[in-house]
């Protein structure tokens, strides 16, 4: 609750007025602190960007401005007046939303149903015409040309759709005012020109006086959107950035990554890296009507490129049963890890060791065996030391391997798929936009991880709505409307001539 009686404070010159103030904000787990001496202030039509490694406290200090989690220690105010008994409603009543990284929609609701679980308030006989009206002219006014006519189902939507779902929802005032809405990796399943809309759009609000919580791990996103940025490390504030200081270079510093010249260049994709000289080892042939020819090398890493919902994923799957029909060795990396990676239910090790359950039914059902048999099959002991081996190697960290997968952040989480796939045999590794929500550090180690295994002679089919990473890919084919429009050769892939290529007309990789 908001004591009434609390003064407001005076208003600085110049200055836009405090919304939320915290005063040394902590928050324990157990025996972990997940947050400490918390200080900040975020003041009306702002946009502060939050950046840290994953694991910093930025998720458990979201948690708490909704009102998810309650403070140990520390103060909060809103509009200058102390609160108390702080949870979900208050912070509705206050005007505070959040797009969490974890979408929250209900997939078997369609997509005006679920407005009301946001908006309670919308009810009475025509609640369905009045939420559908408001979520397209919210996805109007942030998406323009979104496609969607409100009466979808979530389950039939695409990531990136459900995405702006989500961010159109949280915007959107029924009764209750918005004032700030936390972005949590608002742009992770957003193509380059999608992203660029929500960010026009974050500036707009702002002029209306909304502040916005921009928490990426896309750092020009936060160099160019952001008029401060909180960097967090180790549930502590690391430093505070005005804008006049705000460039890739200094948030990276403040955010305690050890990195040098070149491991800058290479997260910022400037090196690429393929076996673009072997004989294709791989042919696939994708697509309704014109049909386009996907070929690959042996070791080399492959792009799948263009603006996103074009048919990356869908081709991604395709290339999959085809590799599985021909009985050959391949893995999956997802990127909507929440749907199509993690075992909500399972631990971390048990995550891990799933691959090996496929590997030893292949292995019985080559040699007879009867499936009643498969768990004397499955050597334990030797399947969790190698998945020992690769959680030390891709550095999953958060908790132990007895712990359940949830209990990871989402960039240790998305780890633990890498590690699923990387741990067993297959050659083939096919990657589904799969840096969503991974902070630099870690795509750092992913990347030089990467280039490591196709070295080894492991090929990598690689889909990010990132175009900086497609400069460690040897060719990247660009997709629109399920084709391939242009295939792209490592020097030719810049940001210009993938923007062209996501919107030129059909001239197709010929079969």
């Amino acid at each position: 609750m908001i004591d009434a009686h609390a003064p407001a404070p005076p208003r600085s010159n110049g200055a836009p007025p405090a919304l939320i103030s915290l005063e040394g904000i902590g928050k324990t787990f157990g025996r972990v602190r997940a947050l400490a001496d918390i200080r900040f202030e975020f003041r009306s039509g702002e946009c502060v960007g939050i950046a840290g490694h994953n694991g910093a406290g930025k998720s458990t200090l979201m948690a708490v401005l909704t009102g998810v989690f309650r403070p140990d220690e520390g103060t909060m105010t809103i509009e200058g007046r102390q609160v108390s008994g702080y949870d979900p409603n208050a912070a509705r009543a206050a005007g505070v939303r959040c797009v969490f990284q974890e979408l929250s929609l209900c997939a078997n609701l369609s997509v005006a149903e679920n407005m009301p679980i946001l908006h309670p308030e919308l009810r009475g006989h025509d609640w369905r015409r009045r939420a559908t009206r408001l979520m397209l002219e919210q996805l109007d006014a942030i998406f323009p040309g979104h496609g969607m006519k409100g009466h979808e189902l979530i389950a039939d939507l695409t990531l990136t759709q459900r995405q702006m779902v989500e961010i159109a929802r949280a915007f959107t005032v029924v009764s209750d005012p918005v004032k700030l809405v936390i972005l949590d990796e608002p742009t992770s399943s957003l193509d380059a020109h999608t992203a660029a809309q929500l960010l026009a759009f974050v500036g707009k609000a702002g002029e209306r006086g909304i502040a916005t919580i921009l928490i990426s791990h896309m750092l020009g996103e936060i160099v160019h959107a952001a008029h401060r940025v909180l960097v967090m490390r180790d549930g502590r504030v690391a430093a505070v950035l005005p804008r006049e200081a705000i460039t890739h270079d200094a948030i990276v510093a403040a955010m305690g990554q050890d990195l040098d010249a070149g491991a800058v260049r290479a997260t910022r994709g400037e090196t690429s890296r393929g076996n673009t000289h072997a004989a294709p080892a791989y042919h696939w042939t994708i697509g309704a009507g014109a049909r386009t020819r996907i070929d690959a090398r042996r070791g080399e890493i492959i792009g799948f490129a263009g603006l996103a919902g074009q048919g990356q994923s869908e081709a991604l799957l395709t290339i999959f049963e085809a590799a599985t029909k021909g009985r050959e060795r391949v893995a999956f990396v997802a990127g909507d890890r929440s749907r199509d990676g993690v075992f909500p239910l399972w631990s971390i090790a048990q995550n891990l060791d799933v691959r090996w359950l496929l590997d030893a039914r292949r292995n019985a059902e080559s040699n007879a065996t009867p499936l009643a048999l498969l768990p004397r099959l499955i050597d334990r002991r030797a399947a969790r030391a190698l998945a020992t081996a690769w959680t030390e190697r891709i550095g999953i960290r958060g908790a132990p391997s007895g712990a359940g997968i949830l209990s990871l952040s989402g960039g240790n989480q998305q780890k633990v798929l890498f590690a699923r796939a990387l741990a067993s045999d297959a050659q083939l590794i096919l990657m589904d936009d799969p840096t969503r929500g991974v902070d630099i550090g870690t795509k750092r180690e992913l990347y030089k991880l990467i280039r490591e295994e196709a070295e080894r002679g492991r090929t990598f089919i690689w889909y990010t709505t990132e175009n900086d990473e497609f400069a460690h890919c040897g060719r990247t084919y660009v997709f629109r409307a399920g084709r391939v429009t242009r295939l792209l050769h490592a020097h030719e892939c810049n940001e210009q001539s993938l923007l062209a290529a996501s919107f030129a007309d059909f001239e197709g990789v010929p079969i």
